[in-house]
């Protein structure tokens, strides 16, 4: 096996990928740590009974990272990443400490809805791709991808226990603070970002019908409402199937995410090294079927279900990694943010239609009804994403490190 540095990540990647996945994970740290409390939390607040007013104010957080992730994303490719990102936290932050002083729902909601404003995700992924060389870039990308499930695995164990330590208010000041810390981490341990790419303006209209970039487009949509219909059932299945309390979901849930990661990085590693990236894509889409119908003929039993989640972080983390490390390759450079923008704005609409649809049909016709959307979904994806064309890395020089500096 060759050991040229064109195949490892160089210090400064790594320092990217390492630090970048701090804050990807923050960000996605302020929708799952109140998943598993803020409805107990709720009834303690002036409107907490009214469960229309829960779930917008859970809601609200997607929402609005459904309406920005393109205006963050844009402004990024004509201003910079690191001050847009900046901003975003700075946001992120301010939200926090509204929810925390929230005297009742309506509050709350306000925070939540700019907790949601510091849409970054756009910025801060294409910040990875200004950063690594194209032959590298997935493994950055699952780096900063991974962190989603160890965010949403440690949210399932850290959140009762800071609920019971420090409340929800307590909840909302941590992730405040962390934002600052990330504030922090950006300017000082990413590497210097690149100037912003010069060149005629890219209108949305034209991103919106690249054919390829319409395909993964319409993937992390697919990925997301699944992510967020399945886990309308998974913690019910628990409970039914093995006896589990919500306390102890933790116990699935880390286990899970870490063996899944002992599959998804040789998979990245084949994808860019091997220069097997589509079929590698392709199999994790196909994964993701054999879990849905693992999940709909699912016998109830608690290793049935440990299996299907796992082969589940597994299909996920990896689609997470490559997917937008094909849509940096694929955008044209000077729209980068703009494509990543569209792309997360997508994947928060997964989020969101995932989670209504999901439980939806689980109160009217039960969750197998879940699973069988989740997979007509999922194979009308792997039909269009046979029809992908992933351009091949362009091969670079190892980059020597860059300082530190904000830019």
């Amino acid at each position: 096996m060759s050991h040229s540095p064109i195949h490892r990540l160089s210090a400064a990647e790594r320092r990217t990928g390492m630090s970048l996945a701090a804050i990807f994970g923050l960000r996605m740290l302020g929708l799952f740590l109140i998943l598993p409390v803020f409805a107990l939390y709720a009834r303690e607040i002036p409107g907490g009974d009214n469960l229309t007013l829960v779930g917008l104010a859970l809601g609200a957080y997607g929402l609005t990272q459904a309406c920005l992730q393109i205006a963050w994303g844009s402004a990024s490719d004509r201003w910079g990443r690191k001050p847009v990102i900046v901003i975003g936290l700075l946001l992120f932050a301010a939200g926090s400490f509204v929810a925390a002083l929230a005297p009742d729902m309506y509050w709350m909601i306000a925070g939540r809805v700019l907790q949601g404003a510091g849409a970054i995700s756009a910025a801060v992924t294409a910040l990875a791709a200004d950063l690594t060389r194209e032959e590298q870039r997935t493994k950055v990308m699952a780096m900063i991808g991974s962190s989603i499930g160890l965010v949403f695995a440690a949210s399932m164990v850290a959140a009762p226990l800071l609920f019971h330590w420090i409340g929800m208010s307590g909840i909302f000041w941590l992730t405040g603070l962390l934002a600052f810390g990330a504030i922090f981490v950006l300017l000082k341990i990413v590497p210097a970002a690149p100037p912003p790419v010069l060149g005629a303006l890219v209108p949305l209209s034209a991103v919106l019908k690249e054919p390829q970039l319409m395909r993964l487009n319409f993937g992390v949509f697919v990925l997301h409402l699944t992510q967020m219909a399945l886990w309308v059932l998974v913690p019910t299945a628990l409970l039914e199937a093995g006896g589990l309390p919500a306390a102890l979901h933790w116990k699935v849930y880390l286990p899970a995410v870490l063996l899944s990661f002992v599959v998804m990085v040789p998979a990245v590693i084949a994808a860019e090294k091997k220069g097997r990236m589509k079929a590698v894509f392709v199999g994790a889409v196909a994964l993701l079927i054999v879990v849905l119908a693992g999940f709909y003929f699912a016998s109830g039993s608690l290793a049935l279900l440990f299996l299907w989640i796992t082969l589940f972080f597994v299909a996920f983390n990896i689609l997470e990694a490559t997917q937008p490390s094909l849509i940096s390759r694929i955008a044209p450079p000077q729209a980068k943010g703009k494509a990543l923008g569209l792309y997360n704005t997508l994947q928060a609409v997964g989020l969101f239609v995932g989670g209504a649809a999901g439980g939806a049909l689980a109160h009217r016709f039960g969750g197998q009804a879940v699973f069988l959307f989740c997979g007509i979904a999922t194979v009308i994806w792997l039909m269009l994403v046979c029809g992908l064309n992933p351009p091949p890395p362009r091969r670079t020089l190892v980059p020597t490190p860059a300082p530190a500096a904000a830019s």
